[in-house]
């Protein structure tokens, strides 16, 4: 019986930080006037963001800051990261 409670608040946990994702990630496309096939990527880019929002991301995005990467560099630097490859500062 306790495991069961346990899964159902960890059910409602996960469903409502998906949720607030969702409605975060709508307000953004709407905010930059996104339709169609735009809009879909965009999307799909913000709610996979959101789902990486763990403490490796975070660690991740730190040391990208650190080291005041941006754009491909960024992209690439945070991929690793986040895969778990060792990375230098």
């Amino acid at each position: 019986m306790h495991k069961l409670i346990v899964a159902a608040l960890l059910g409602l946990f996960v469903a409502g930080n998906a949720l607030a994702a969702d409605a975060t990630c709508t307000d953004k496309a709407a905010e930059k006037k996104l339709a169609g096939a735009a809009k879909t990527s965009f999307m799909k880019k913000c709610e996979a963001g959101a789902k990486s929002s763990e403490p490796a991301a975070s660690e991740c995005a730190a040391q990208a800051a650190e080291k005041k990467l941006a754009g491909a560099a960024k992209n690439s630097f945070m991929k690793k990261c986040e895969a778990g490859a060792t990375v230098s500062k």
